[in-house]
């Protein structure tokens, strides 16, 4: 694919894809690599995904099956379950599929798969996931229909034929990206953080909801869509004094990638808060979990981990030396933590960040965060 790109604009001109000459390293992504698979799975080379020693730790079984009965062969470490995976493409037909989890990145596996296959492909996702991809998909033109399930899951059907469309996308800004800013802003007295352009797709508006609950002044003005997402400018104020909130269960799908900025809310809110259904984030970039209980314990804050989840007390925040283990949302939530604790917080791993924000520590000290490099981490 050749591909050029500025400052906002990167521009792809597909040609045909050919066999890489080399391993493609998906580095600390886990969505490149299970996404990509499907598309490779339908191109008639071998291709081998790997990343950094973080990635190759995540499993890799869920999307290796349905691929496989798709028609296309896999396989992967340590059982076929862990990267690098090593993918022979091959044609593919439809198959209806159930997702044992609800899992935005398998399914999009399968959905791009879908679109290069013989024959319509159903996948059915079993409780609420993102639906970037369906959307996306729809927006380029692809014939996709969704039909709703109980239990918040629903059936998604894609035909074949690749889409086309679509000329030119925009991309939301990321709520994931803009939930440590407007945490930070949420516990500084006097502050305001306006998020412009946000992705409003209700699937990931559970961090807005929480930052209300919690006594957060959030307020949103429409702004449209961007290539099948519902977008809006975000501005989150800060209360006289948070309050502690215990996160349901059933709202983690939604707000899964932002609980290390939701901990960072709850370190300094008043009382205990808690938040529950939170296992898979044992098996992302580091174990999230316990990575939070960690910082948050170096920085004098009182947390705990359960078996799927946390729970927090609020206090006085120190400055501290905290690891990020290697994982973007640790590196981010305590960096942003910095502005609200009483002395410097260090981060190790910082360069971690630049996996999904690569300008994060310049958007922090436009803001007011004063950030310091030096040290082998990054001090805020």
């Amino acid at each position: 694919v050749e591909i050029s790109r500025d400052q906002h604009r990167v521009t792809l001109e597909h040609r045909g894809l050919s066999p890489s000459a080399q391993v493609i390293d998906c580095g600390n992504s886990g969505s490149t690599l299970r996404m990509l698979a499907g598309v490779l799975a339908a191109q008639p080379f071998r291709s081998t995904l790997t990343g950094d020693a973080s990635l190759r730790r995540r499993p890799v079984a869920r999307i290796v099956e349905p691929l496989r009965r798709m028609g296309a062969t896999l396989g992967a470490a340590d059982g076929d379950r862990l990267p690098p995976l090593t993918i022979e493409g091959s044609a593919l037909r439809g198959i209806d599929y159930r997702l044992p989890v609800a899992s935005a990145q398998v399914a999009s596996a399968i959905q791009f798969a879908a679109t290069f296959a013989t024959g319509p492909t159903t996948v059915e996702i079993p409780g609420p996931a993102r639906d970037h991809t369906e959307r996306m998909l729809a927006a380029s033109g692809a014939r996709v229909t969704v039909e709703a399930l109980p239990g918040g899951g629903r059936r998604v059907r894609v035909e074949p034929g690749s889409p086309s469309g679509l000329r030119r996308f925009a991309v939301p800004a990321d709520p994931s990206g803009a939930a440590f800013f407007l945490a930070a802003a949420a516990a500084s007295p006097g502050s305001e953080v306006t998020a412009c352009g946000l992705s409003l797709n209700p699937t990931r508006t559970g961090f807005l909801e929480v930052l209300q609950e919690m006594g957060a002044h959030v307020s949103i003005v429409p702004r449209g869509e961007a290539s099948g997402d519902p977008i809006g400018d975000v501005t989150v104020g800060a209360p006289a004094r948070l309050r502690a909130f215990d996160v349901p269960a059933e709202w983690l799908p939604r707000l899964v990638d932002e609980v290390p900025a939701w901990a960072i809310l709850a370190a300094v809110a008043e009382g205990t808060s808690r938040v529950r259904g939170a296992a898979e984030l044992r098996v992302k970039e580091s174990d999230r979990l316990a990575a939070v209980v960690e910082a948050l314990r170096a920085t004098g804050i009182e947390a705990v981990e359960t078996p799927d989840g946390l729970a927090v007390t609020g206090g006085r925040p120190h400055g501290a030396r905290v690891a990020a283990h290697g994982d973007h949302r640790i590196a981010m939530a305590f960096a942003a933590f910095g502005v609200l604790a009483g002395g410097a917080i260090e981060v190790d791993d910082a360069g971690a960040i630049a996996t999904s924000f690569p300008g994060f520590a310049g958007v922090l000290e436009s803001l007011g965060g004063r950030v310091d490099h030096g040290g082998g981490g990054t001090s805020t």
